[in-house]
């Protein structure tokens, strides 16, 4: 059975590497990003099962997750972002982008597979 594909963004490596790893450990293939100019480009041509983006980085992740969610090819694609937990505006912020989950970086690791479910759930 094929793995599935977590695309994953983020600029600094800690929580970044630590998600990636995590992932890998629940048997995802991941690839990382760290260019928030490449997601929707990325998003269309490697078809991924989720994106987990953060939302503190430099690059415009609320315009690349707006553009992934207004496009009928991509708007279906689970997008989990989270941010710092001192940053709670980020992911409300992230919210009105489209995102369909948001979470504090510190709960992001010990609740994951919970989160992955619920993005996933299918009705």
């Amino acid at each position: 059975m094929t793995q599935p594909l977590a695309l994953v963004f983020y600029e600094r490596l800690m929580p970044g590497s630590q998600l990636v790893n995590r992932l890998q450990d629940l048997k995802y293939r991941v690839l990382a990003v760290n260019n928030a100019a490449l997601l929707t480009a990325l998003v269309k041509r490697e078809r991924p099962l989720l994106l987990l983006a953060d939302f503190s980085a430099k690059g415009d992740v609320r315009a690349a997750i707006e553009e992934i969610k207004s496009d009928p090819a991509t708007t279906h694609l689970p997008v989990i972002v989270f941010a710092p937990d001192n940053e709670p505006g980020r992911l409300e912020t992230a919210r009105q982008a489209g995102a369909d989950f948001t979470v504090a970086e510190s709960a992001l690791s010990s609740h994951l597979p919970q989160l992955l479910d619920r993005a996933l759930h299918v009705e």
